[in-house]
């Protein structure tokens, strides 16, 4: 027992230390691009890493600033023209709104959202990242918008920084060539951070640094909410809390996947929520679970909350012992690694299987992608979700079918009298157009059988079209009869209010009815 309960801490103090060794460059990077600053990022991931850890429903999760996540702040400090106070009230709201959703069990739902909705999002936030970097990549000052980006991006190819281009591509073939063996020991963002930082004081290079990074603990400021902002402070604070959630969860999954365990998605949703929550308070940026620095954190050894909260403890000690050394970092060098993280968001599987994936949902991912990168990302998410569903609704739709049949006699004479109608396939909004459609073409006979022991499930405006066929029917003097599934038949009993079916026979079997 006591070699067990050594060898489980022993494990979660070396994941969670490897995990903030990871974490260390991305926070900087994200913190940089976000527009808040390098010690926002590492305030992020201090604190959201450790109450996320201890409040959340994921044992071996390790939360931070992710790259979504980055991106929305981002946007935010673009939209409110560098207001650093409103933009805390967002990341402060959006804690607010994920405490909520896990209160109200909105985790479970998530697993609902289409995949080619998430691919077409992950690869967007991958291209924005990418786009987002270019600026810093060549030396220039960078913009917080991709169309800004890319309009100025004519004058940013005419005035490259050949010092800082050349850190920076050092970074990315240090970040895509380093061999597994040695990765596997150091992370490749801490070997590109470690030797291009060196290499550019060795040789005097001409490029823009992080500045100084206080080391110090941070001072406590309650987020404000200025009246005029309130609409664009809760419509960017929902937009995160819904990043968070979704980026979250996944990683989430992805943890269960590997542990064997099952995760308490509303639990962690509260977890991430009271993490963002707090980190506004300090001045740091929105954080959710990072899928990266999860797995390392497993791998590693990590197989409790104990290890996020070392991960963050560690990350502390290194802010509080070794700021100015990290105020020397390269902005170039941080650039090559997030690019090399935007091109690793990009979800090559399913770019590798474009030419056999069905049509409608190629365009749900394209719809979806245009739409994160180049114009909103929870609209783009919404027009996913609902292009999703109305396409699944037509595929539905076209594979039920309604067909007619003669009864046939004990004599094998076909008895035009009787039509039964059978309804094959879900009988709701979509198909009771179709249903209506075919009643209409037997008027001509005396009896009908609507059969419907083939119907999954039945929504209430296809109970309401049913009402008003046999309400059609009854003027016209044809006898009706209905063959249904239990359950259907207590459902359209229990909504019919105005007792049209009273008077008609229901049936359990199609013989029954006929006969």
């Amino acid at each position: 027992m006591r070699n067990r309960v050594l060898s489980n801490l022993k494990g979660n103090l070396f994941g969670g230390i490897t995990a903030a060794v990871i974490a260390l460059p991305l926070a900087l990077a994200f913190g940089v691009a976000s527009g808040v600053g390098a010690i926002a990022g590492i305030y992020g991931a201090i604190v959201i890493g450790f109450l996320a850890s201890l409040f959340g429903g994921t044992s071996t999760q390790i939360s931070g600033p992710t790259g979504p996540m980055t991106v929305v702040v981002a946007s935010a400090v673009v939209l409110f023209h560098g207001d650093i106070k409103s933009v805390m009230s967002v990341i402060f709201l959006a804690g607010i709104f994920q405490i909520a959703f896990g209160i109200a069990k909105v985790g479970k739902y998530v697993k609902y959202i289409p995949y080619p909705v998430i691919s077409g999002f992950m690869s967007g936030i991958g291209l924005i990242i990418i786009i987002l970097q270019i600026n810093p990549f060549l030396g220039e000052e960078g913009f917080g918008s991709v169309m800004q980006t890319l309009i100025n991006l004519p004058f940013t190819l005419s005035h490259i920084n050949l010092d800082s281009m050349y850190i920076a591509v050092a970074t990315l073939i240090i970040m895509f060539f380093t061999p597994k063996k040695l990765s596997k020991i150091v992370p490749t963002s801490l070997i590109a951070l470690v030797t291009m930082t060196i290499a550019t004081a060795v040789f005097n290079l001409d490029i823009k640094t992080i500045g100084e990074i206080p080391h110090s603990l941070p001072e406590f400021v309650l987020p404000s909410f200025e009246m005029h902002q309130i609409k664009n402070i809760i419509g960017m604070g929902f937009t995160l809390a819904l990043l968070g959630t979704i980026d979250t969860l996944l990683t989430s999954l992805v943890a269960d996947s590997m542990t064997k365990t099952k995760h308490d998605s509303n639990r962690e949703l509260i977890g991430q929520g009271i993490g963002n929550t707090f980190v506004s308070m300090i001045g740091g940026i929105a954080g959710a679970g990072a899928t990266m620095r999860t797995v390392i954190n497993i791998k590693s050894g990590g197989t409790t909350k104990l290890s996020g909260m070392i991960h963050s403890t560690t990350l502390l000690l290194i802010i509080l012992f070794f700021a100015p050394i990290a105020s020397q970092i390269p902005l170039a060098v941080l650039a090559g690694i997030l690019m090399k993280v935007g091109v690793d968001i990009l979800d090559y599987k399913l770019l590798r299987m474009m030419h056999l994936v069905p049509k409608h949902d190629l365009a749900v991912m394209i719809v979806v992608f245009v739409l994160t990168v180049f114009v909103d990302l929870i609209m783009a998410v919404g027009v996913g979700v609902v292009l999703a569903s109305i396409l699944i609704v037509y595929r539905i739709t076209v594979e039920s079918e309604v067909k007619i049949d003669f009864h046939k006699d004990v004599d094998d004479v076909v008895n035009k009298d009787i039509r039964i109608v059978n309804i094959d396939g879900a009988f709701f909004f979509g198909s009771a157009s179709m249903f209506e459609d075919k009643i209409s073409e037997v008027l001509d006979t005396k009896k009908i059988v609507i059969n419907c022991l083939d119907v999954p499930f039945i929504d209430i405006s296809a109970i309401f079209v049913l009402e008003e066929m046999v309400l059609k029917l009854k003027d016209l003097d044809i006898e009706v009869v209905l063959v249904l599934r239990d359950r259907h038949m207590a459902k359209i009993k229990r909504l019919d209010k105005i007792k049209v079916f009273d008077e008609i026979p229901m049936y359990k079997y199609l013989r029954e009815a006929i006969e």
